[in-house]
């Protein structure tokens, strides 16, 4: 009779731990341990390419943070179909009857057509391609220079909209990102005139009853003005007014004969020279650009009311240069430029004289090491004009008719030289500042017993402690 009862026991003992086995544990706080997290498996394809994910379970429902990166499709009761379609990662989330999972979709970016080309261009050479709507981005290792400058070139020809940044290395490339120029502008203006004429002509009141004049009108001839002749009781009289605009060079007049000439015999040079020397910095691939000179204001008439604007026109020494740099070798783009007001070429506007510009410009593109030179020269412009005027038949007689002809000869000549050296610049330390221009002598007198007179240049001591042996003021 025991035995029974012993196995009853047991059999209330086996429930009583199943009981408890399907309860949840409860720690001595009273509270429940949390669960572990659910393992996130990640899943890594190509842009452009698919892949099937395969499940233990049947799923009833999925979701996608962003089809943009990736897209999911179910095919099969435990198959899903994920398409990568740009670079990203993304989550994707798979529901069953009583079970879910998540994943990351890791989306990278597949080999581009530019990567393959630059490949096959460049074999052995370790270039990266990067792209993205707004840029390219080439990073690496490569050779030599001339590989990184082609490799750049080639990148920016497959868009002109897309900007190109160019971060591939050489070895032993230079740290420095920045360009300072030091350009050098040297014009000489040389120019040459020889004016040669004659005006012959009578007093107002004339010469044995004749009033005449001889001119080429090339130069200022004197003018007739208020001239009468009046005759009573057999005397003449004849009044009038020479108007002189310009006595030329040199005035002859014969108050006797009543007769004078005007001659123009003149020879003039000049020499001009002017040299700037700007220096610029500009960050790498970046445009920088200079203008010594000024602005001339342009009257602009409108249309439509007739009104007169003013817009204001640059002109001076300007300089605009775009360096890259690769290695030790700096690669500029560089573009001179000398304007001056030209005014005989000038026109006048509802009154206001505008002056012509006269340009000389140049651009080119140069490939150089820190602290080379190169030249820009052989900018001539020479000018040449003759003019030259004569009276009909009068000037045809021989060696008289040479005082009825005038001429007048204008030579200019002028040469624009540019020097430019670029050279790379890094940021001076704290330490590595040098000092300021001071003056020899101190710039007012210090107070009696004061510690700054004992400073060459002389100084103060408002913030400074006092000195030993006087008391703080």
């Amino acid at each position: 009779m025991i035995k029974p009862h012993i196995a009853i026991r047991r059999a209330a003992i086996v429930v009583t731990l199943v009981t408890i086995a399907g309860l949840p544990l409860v720690a001595a706080g009273g509270q429940a341990p949390q669960q572990a997290a659910p393992e996130i498996r990640r899943v890594s394809l190509t842009a452009g390419r698919s892949t099937v994910l395969v499940t233990d379970f049947d799923i009833t429902r999925i979701a996608v943070t962003n089809p943009v990166v990736a897209d999911a499709v179910v095919v099969q009761p435990r198959e899903i179909l994920v398409d990568g379609k740009s670079s990203g990662t993304v989550s994707l989330i798979v529901w069953g009857d009583a079970r879910r999972e998540q994943y990351d979709l890791v989306v990278e970016q597949g080999v581009t057509a530019l990567q393959q080309q630059l490949q096959t261009l460049f074999p052995g050479e370790d270039i990266r391609v990067t792209a993205s709507d707004e840029a390219i981005i080439l990073s690496g290792q490569v050779s030599s220079n001339p590989v990184m400058l082609r490799a750049g070139e080639i990148a920016q020809a497959t868009s002109s909209k897309i900007r190109v940044i160019n971060m591939l290395q050489l070895p032993g490339g230079a740290e420095s990102q920045q360009v300072i120029l030091q350009v050098r502008f040297a014009e000489v203006n040389r120019r040459a005139m020889t004016e040669l004429g004659v005006s012959f002509f009578t007093g107002p009141t004339g010469y044995k009853g004749y009033v005449g004049r001889a001119t080429t009108q090339q130069f200022p001839a004197p003018e007739f003005d208020g001239l009468s002749r009046t005759e009573e009781n057999g005397q003449v009289t004849a009044s009038g007014e020479l108007t002189f605009s310009d006595f030329l060079n040199l005035f002859v007049f014969n108050t006797k004969y009543n007769v004078g000439a005007l001659v123009k015999a003149l020879q003039s040079t000049g020499f001009f020279q002017s040299l700037a020397e700007p220096n610029l910095i500009a960050y790498n691939g970046q445009e920088a650009s200079f203008l010594a000179g000024g602005e001339i204001p342009v009257p602009v008439v409108q249309g439509n009311t007739g009104s007169v604007s003013v817009q204001y026109k640059e002109f001076g020494i300007r300089l605009t240069f775009t360096p890259t740099i690769a290695g030790d070798v700096i690669r500029l783009k560089v573009r001179p430029e000398v304007s001056t007001l030209d005014f005989g070429n000038g026109i006048t506007l509802s009154g206001f004289r505008i002056p012509a510009l006269s340009t000389r410009r140049a651009e080119t593109d140069v490939e150089l090491r820190d602290g080379q030179s190169f030249v820009i020269a052989g900018l001539l412009d020479n000018i040449t004009q003759d003019t030259t005027a004569a009276v009909p038949i009068l000037s045809r007689v021989p060696i008289i008719g040479n005082l009825f002809k005038s001429k007048s000869e204008r030579a200019e000549r002028t040469e624009l030289m540019v020097l430019i050296t670029p050279r790379l610049v890094r940021a001076l330390d704290p330490d590595e500042v040098p000092p300021l221009p001071t003056r020899p002598r101190e710039f007012l007198p210090a107070p009696v017993g004061d510690i700054g007179s004992q400073l060459e240049g002389g100084g103060g001591t408002v913030d400074a402690p006092p000195a030993t042996g006087q008391s703080p003021r």
